[in-house]
This record gives C-alpha cells, structure tokens and sequence, in this order.
C-alpha cells in the first residue's frame, strides 16, 4: 500500500486508515484480530482510535478500542511497523473530557497503558473546549512531545477558525502545531443547515486553510454505515434531498465506467482530491474490509473528478468550472 507523509509531520503512513470505534466491543476480540490482521497484511499502517471508544455502548466504558489495539500489536509484535492515532476531549466514566492541562496529561498516561506503548503517534484534540484557553491546551500537547510520548498533533471537530488561532498561538510561542485535521467527509454533501451534533465536516474554508498551511486532510463516516450500498440503510437525513440525489446518480454512473462499488468510488474520490482526503475505513465483516482495501487499485479520470465534483452544482457553476 502506498504511503504519505502527514502534512508538516514527520509521520509516514498508509494511504488508507483503520477506524476501530467498534473494536473489542461490539466486534469481538477475536474477529477484531482478524480485521486488523486483513489490513495489515493488505500493507496497511495507520490506526484510528479514541480514548471513549465504544462508551456509548451498552456495558462498555471506554478504551475498549485501544485496549484491543495494544493486545493485537503485543501479540503480533508490531508495534514499530504502525501509526497509533487516538484522540481526546469527549467525556466518559472516569473522565470529565475538556483540553485543559490537566486533562491532556492525564489521558495520555491512560491511553499509553492501554495501548501498551511508549508513546502515541499521533495525539488529537477530539472536541473544542471554549472554557479552557487555547495556549493552555497547545502548551500541554507541546510538553508531551518534548517528552517523547507523542509525536505530532491533530484536530478532530474543531472549526477552521479555532484551528488557525491555535496554530497562530503555537507559532507564537514556539510550540508544535496541529499538523492534521480529522473531520467528517463524504462524497454527499450536508443539507444546508444540517446538524451533526458536535461532529464537523470538512468545507471549502477547512479544505483552503489545510492546504495553505500544508495540513493533512483525514474524513471519517466516509461511507455513512453503508447507505451507498445497502438497500436497508437510507441515506441519512442530513444529506438527503436533490443535491443528493444528483451526486448519487453521478456517482453509480462513475463507479460503473470504472468497474469499481459505490464505496470503492467514494473512497477513490477522496483520495483524488484537491487536497487528497485520507479515508478512515472500517467494517464488521472481512469481506466489507477487503472491498474498502479494494480501492487502492480505482484509478479516476480527470473527467471523472470534474463530473464527481461538479455533479448537483448550477448549471452556470459547471460551465465556469469547464
């Protein structure tokens, strides 16, 4: 599998990423081995996590996920060969979330015990935290670094003008800057006015200022649980309506020229994009694994982008864009 270099970070991963919200709780141990092994072998490095995985769950607490990560890489003994992404800032059992100082400190020892590793590859700030001031929160993760338990830094759900006023803070202070962004991205896009609760999407603003800043770009619920594929899951109501409903039918058209599943076009289009999103991907089953991985080999057209990215735009839009 290909690898990238993360933005102004020294890390080099895959061209995919591994989401594990599910592993080593509703996906049990053993088939979470077995995922894990399938993206592995498929060349696969990069692994997303969360210090509240899978909190929401009926028994479950959190650190389930890194948990399960740490066991899976002591057993197989490779450690060295992944990139170890885990987040923080919601709230779970033993923890009141927030960025402040103390907060950071203190769940970083957490995830490394969990994880069973020296340090964390990549460290992100999973939520923003109005009550806790911004050079108070970019001091901490530079602390970590300094001291060899994380490498770099990354947001994940924080607007694009509070990333651009840390990073201002942190270059005012000589501190390590968040050289990612994670937010939530798909082929569809939100209705206006749609409601995520405290997820963001990528947009235009965020797309710009990582790519003047050199910041990688990274999209989770890429594949929204299935709906492209699966005749039982509605497109959800955040992005349904015509836009929608235009992109779709460019879509199925695209996917079918190039021999490839709806996901696998979704997941191509990320890629090829300007600035490339790296795709977290996940699944339950191997087989739905086998077919994200699958994607590595969708090559798309410059024709192909055009239509993909100008499909449900106005019809003056798309000629100024010709």
């Amino acid at each position: 599998m290909q690898k990238v270099r993360l933005g102004s970070s020294n890390l080099e991963v895959s061209a995919l990423c591994f989401g594990t919200d599910l592993i080593g709780s509703k996906i049990d141990r053993q088939t979470s081995f077995r995922l894990l092994d399938l993206f592995r072998e498929a060349g696969g490095t990069f692994i997303d996590t969360g210090n509240f995985y899978a909190s929401w769950l009926p028994g479950c607490k959190g650190g389930e996920s890194e948990t399960t990560i740490g066991l899976w890489m002591k057993e197989r003994g490779n450690r060295q060969e992944m990139v170890i992404s885990t987040k923080l800032g919601f709230d779970y059992p033993g923890c009141p979330g927030g960025l402040s100082a103390a907060e950071i400190e203190r769940e970083c020892e957490k995830s490394l015990r969990r994880l069973g590793t020296d340090r964390l590859d990549l460290y992100q700030a999973h939520r923003d935290d109005p009550e806790t001031p911004l050079d108070e929160t970019m001091e901490a993760f530079d602390r970590l670094i300094r001291a060899g338990k994380v490498r770099a830094i990354g947001a994940s759900n924080l607007r694009a003008w509070h990333i651009a006023e840390a990073n201002t803070v942190a270059n005012a202070n000589g501190w390590a800057r968040y050289s990612v962004v994670e937010q939530r991205h798909t082929y569809l896009r939100p209705r206006h006015g749609a409601d995520f609760g405290p997820q963001i999407c990528i947009n235009d603003d965020v797309r710009s200022y990582c790519r003047s800043r050199n910041i990688a770009l990274i999209g989770y619920s890429t594949l929204l649980q299935g709906a492209y594929t699966r005749p039982d899951r509605a497109v959800p109501l955040q992005y349904a309506g015509p836009d929608s409903d235009a992109r779709l039918a460019v879509l199925k058209g695209v996917a079918e020229e190039a021999g490839a599943t709806l996901n696998q076009a979704v997941i191509a289009w990320m890629l090829q994009s300007d600035p490339p999103v790296l795709p977290i991907i996940a699944g339950s089953q191997p087989a739905q694994v086998s077919e994200n991985l699958a994607a590595l080999n969708v090559r798309l057209s410059g024709e192909q982008m055009r239509r993909l990215d100008t499909a449900g735009d106005p019809e003056i839009k798309q000629a100024w864009l010709r």
